[in-house]
């Protein structure tokens, strides 16, 4: 596995972002212009394997987004995700605890987009990497949103206690003013599930050996990829964000956690699941924008983004 690379972005601290094939390109092209739009001080790096075709590289390079080569991890005895085929990519976003070149990483999901500056996330109280590889005495390893554990459209292949009643953000139901500033405590869900979408975290070789080890040994009982061993081996070990630092979509839904959602304090959307918002612009576009305004949004920063493209001579037509 590769471990200590050169810097290929300025600074101690950045944003970085997994890519593994090009169907996630216009995700990451429109995360990177939100970045930007919101005036973050700290530079987006591209963490690609080497399947990502040398086209998707040309584009980012044409986009001064920086990239970094990595290995492809994937257990040998990991799940069968032919049900939810998008979790064999995620192990290899475990990775980000390798980038000991930098002091702090914040891994974002190619999915997602930054509504306002989240600059803090950067010096967000996080124990060091000397502290954090000592064990249970250390309890802030890293920063993470809960997972909603509500199962909105009911996959039978998830947990059966991954229903409302268990659900973190449904305890915040009753003081739904201060739920984007607060967040449940790390116990408030049973599960004590995070969502590995935004990870605020400390690069370290320790760590990192430590997460690569429980991996290979326990994949075989993961359903959720990076999430199951990060939620696992750091368990009560993790701070909890504000929903709006991680903020899913379904989560808007009527009947999910619309008692407690803002679209104004909102500070970074996750499009999880099926359809991608550059993949809901044909065809359905129209019901998907009705159903849920958040598509438009994307497809909002995405035209500012081909604006900015064409300003700057970027004529590749992506």
């Amino acid at each position: 596995m590769r471990l200590v690379r050169p810097k290929t972005t300025g600074g101690d601290k950045v944003w970085a972002v997994l890519l593994t094939n090009e169907t996630y390109l216009p995700g990451v092209l429109a995360l990177a212009h939100s970045l930007r739009s919101v005036g973050s001080a700290y530079g987006l790096i591209v963490l690609y394997t080497d399947t990502l075709p040398s086209k998707v590289l040309s584009a980012l390079s044409a986009r001064f987004i920086d990239t970094q080569l990595i290995d492809y991890i994937r257990p040998a005895n990991g799940p069968n995700y032919s049900n939810d085929p998008r979790f064999n990519d995620c192990w290899t976003k475990l990775a980000a605890f390798s980038l000991t070149q930098y002091e702090r990483v914040v891994q974002l999901d190619a999915d997602m987009l930054v509504l306002q500056n989240m600059d803090e996330l950067m010096t967000l109280p996080l124990d060091s990497a000397t502290e954090a590889s000592k064990g249970s005495s250390s309890t802030r390893v890293l920063a993470a949103g809960h997972a909603c554990v509500c199962n909105p459209l009911h996959k039978k292949h998830y947990p059966a206690d991954w229903v409302p009643s268990n659900c973190a953000f449904t305890t915040q139901h009753g003081t739904p003013e201060t739920a984007h500033q607060i967040a449940p405590a790390f116990n408030a869900s049973p599960m004590g599930y995070l969502n590995g979408g935004l990870l605020v975290l400390v690069p370290s070789a320790a760590l990192w050996e430590r997460i690569l080890n429980y991996m290979h040994a326990n994949a075989s009982g993961m359903g959720f990829a990076d999430q199951s061993v990060l939620s696992e081996l750091f368990a009560g070990r993790w701070v909890p964000l504000p929903y709006i630092y991680n903020a899913l979509r379904t989560m808007r839904w009527e009947g999910v956690h619309e008692v407690i959602w803002r679209d104004d304090k909102v500070k970074n959307l996750h499009y999880i699941l099926d359809p991608k918002p550059w993949a809901a612009q044909t065809g359905e576009v129209g019901m998907r924008l009705e159903k849920d305004p958040t598509y438009q949004w994307w497809v909002d920063l995405d035209q500012q983004r081909k604006t900015w493209d064409k300003n700057n001579g970027i004529t590749d037509g992506l």
